[in-house]
């Protein structure tokens, strides 16, 4: 089963949240087919810790802000701010420092599963 509408508003609106505050790399992947516990995973990352709280901090502010309000049920690596995982039980969210990102390679490990595709609203209004 690939990820639900619900689950995709959530990922393109957390993905948004990320690109706004600079995030790089965003990627968004549907592993519904390949888990049961959640529908995608966003991937983002940033070169230091404060810039992975910064975008930690929009995201969560973008999806509260939803017209259906969505809260992570689970935070965790918020202390260290070097990988900062939210967890919207239909969504995912890892915020990693570019070291993370590379080191633990999410993105080769789910490379089996199809991306959702997602594009920078500021990218799109600068062309």
């Amino acid at each position: 089963m690939t990820a639900s509408e619900r689950a995709r508003e959530l990922a393109l609106a957390a993905a948004q949240a990320a690109a706004d505050k600079k995030a790089q790399d965003i990627v968004i992947i549907d592993v519904g087919d390949q888990l049961v516990i959640t529908d995608a995973f966003v991937l983002a990352s940033a070169p230091n810790e404060r810039q992975v709280q910064a975008i930690v901090d929009a995201i969560e502010e973008r999806l509260a802000s939803l017209p259906e309000k969505a809260k992570p049920v689970r935070r965790e690596g918020e202390r260290a701010g070097r990988w900062v995982l939210l967890d919207y039980v239909d969504v995912v969210v890892h915020v990693q420092h570019s070291e993370e990102r590379e080191f633990y390679a999410l993105d080769r490990l789910w490379k089996d599963c199809p991306t959702i595709p997602f594009v920078d609203r500021a990218l799109v209004e600068a062309e």
